[in-house]
């Protein structure tokens, strides 16, 4: 295993932010950046995630990037499970590029990782004991390896699916794309619908990875004709005021939900 100190010194967290007050109820609070130190990144007003994120990785060193959505928290210690999971990967392909706790196994479409999602009020994925090749990830976290000189597509419009964009970039490039067991809290609220913006990004990735359609993200099917964000909408009409119900409450502090999934000792 990689000495977890080392990594600490080698790692910076970027976010794009346009919630002050999520901010500071979430990922500001994690030890990861109050007790350990790791230096925040912020970038605000990007037109899209990819040109966001790229502008931070411009203003950043460190060798290991993470990129965290403003609503996650880190329970104590994540950087332990970022050590072993890099350590682990390093195992099986020296040559990965991007890590994280939540996706879409490559090889059974099933959904993998270990993430609280507060939207869902539960746990959600299949948790693993060893780092497994995806197809695409869920944007809440991801662990970028800067020697893969892997970036994103400034081509990709608005904030959505430049996970599974990443991840099919980077095995274009011959680069690994994991999850791996770094349990995170998503802070994350109820999401009626899929907007406009949403069928921009979906658009993009269905035309420029048309070649190895279908692609299962951790939402939907992308597929060649479309008819995966179809399926999706009619279903999420049907089901909202049941997935309403079950959502959690956002005001909630994440460490509670840290202790409930055990991921942080009682106060």
């Amino acid at each position: 295993m990689r000495d977890p100190d080392d990594v600490l010194a080698d790692l910076c967290v970027i976010a794009l932010v346009n919630d002050d007050a999520s901010l500071a109820h979430n990922l500001q609070p994690s030890d990861l950046l109050t007790r350990h130190g790791v230096p925040l990144h912020i970038e605000r007003g990007a037109a899209s995630a990819s040109i966001g994120y790229n502008a931070g990785l411009d203003a950043t060193t460190a060798e290991f990037v993470v990129l965290a959505h403003q609503d996650v928290y880190f329970p104590p210690d994540w950087h332990v499970h970022l050590a072993r999971a890099i350590a682990e990967v390093e195992q099986i392909d020296p040559n990965w590029a991007v890590l994280a706790p939540f996706g879409m196994c490559a090889k059974t479409n099933a959904h993998i990782g270990d993430v609280w999602s507060t939207g869902i009020s539960r746990r959600v994925g299949e948790q693993v004991t060893a780092p497994r090749a995806v197809q695409s990830v869920d944007e809440l976290v991801l662990v970028l390896r800067r020697a893969s000189g892997l970036r994103f597509d400034p081509a990709l419009p608005r904030y959505h699916l430049y996970g599974t964009d990443l991840v099919q970039m980077a095995w274009a490039a011959g680069k690994g794309a994991y999850v791996a067991s770094m349990p995170v809290v998503h802070n994350d609220d109820f999401k009626a619908a899929l907007g406009a913006d949403f069928t921009e990004s979906y658009a993009f990735v269905r035309r420029k990875w048309r070649a190895v359609m279908p692609l299962r993200t951790p939402v939907l099917w992308v597929t060649k004709w479309g008819f995966g964000l179809v399926r999706h909408r009619f279903r999420g009409w049907r089901g909202m005021l049941k997935r309403k119900a079950i959502a959690g409450d956002t005001s909630v502090d994440p460490k509670v939900y840290a202790r409930q999934c055990g991921w942080e000792a009682a106060e």
